[in-house]
């Protein structure tokens, strides 16, 4: 997967060399190639942003510039890239969404600053706009960093156990079960006795019950969006009914 990122702050994403995506891009799985725009600044100072028109605080990055950093993106990531631009007012990333993207081969995402970037740039080069929360951050950059981390553990090969991300939460649309590793009693609290039985399947079904039942009461609002196997429908009655099974 090859990936453009258009930020005034490259240095940041030296975090991507580290962990599960520096595993990815060793593998060459992934291509990260960060677009400065200053780089396509005109003036000596390298002048990417400007008052804003209205009047206001703060800063608007200059849709010519950022035009400019997008091309030299579709020059490495692909000219079918998708230019995604991070902001509060995109969608909402979620899983789905990434699995979605990791398959569509080049994407260019552009990492706002200060006040935003101008409107026009949005309305001519921008192809999508993602969010991945209700609150603001200096810059796109760590919003950026989440969606890289988010699909780059999807990538075939990336992970040590590909079983893992079958595991893990809104993989199936419910949370992840809890887990638990030696020692064997801490702080008084031992591990469940279902998981020292070596019982495979008396396993597996308390992992399931455990996972819906998290799932029922942190996030219901996933189940209203998730479709069950017939047996997921009935652990989860089970969890309604009764409470979850120890």
């Amino acid at each position: 997967m090859r990936l453009g990122v258009i930020t005034l702050f490259p240095e940041i994403f030296q975090a991507l060399h580290y962990g599960i995506t520096g595993r990815a891009i060793e593998r060459q799985l992934l291509q990260v190639d960060c677009i400065n725009p200053r780089d396509y600044a005109t003036d000596r100072h390298q002048t990417v942003d400007d008052r804003p028109y209205g009047g206001g605080p703060g800063m608007v990055l200059k849709a010519p510039i950022l035009q400019e950093a997008v091309k030299a993106a579709k020059a490495k990531a692909g000219p079918l890239a998708k230019v995604c631009y991070l902001s509060p007012q995109g969608q909402r990333f979620n899983h789905q969404h990434a699995a979605n993207m990791v398959t569509t081969g080049g994407l260019i995402l552009v990492c706002g600053r200060y006040e935003g970037v101008d409107e026009r740039f949005i309305e001519t080069q921008v192809d999508e706009e993602w969010s991945i929360g209700d609150y603001v951050l200096s810059g796109g950059e760590f919003a950026a960093l989440v969606m890289i981390d988010a699909m780059a553990r999807l990538l075939p090969g990336a992970l040590g156990d590909e079983g893992s991300a079958a595991g893990d939460s809104f993989f199936a649309g419910i949370l992840d079960y809890p887990h638990y590793t030696r020692p064997e009693v801490y702080e008084g609290q031992a591990v469940p006795d279902v998981l020292l039985s070596g019982n495979h399947e008396a396993i597996r079904r308390w992992r399931l019950q455990q996972a819906l039942a998290r799932t029922y009461q942190r996030r219901p609002d996933l189940l209203e969006k998730t479709v069950l196997t017939p047996e997921q429908e009935a652990v989860l009655n089970l969890v309604k009914g009764r409470g979850e099974e120890k």
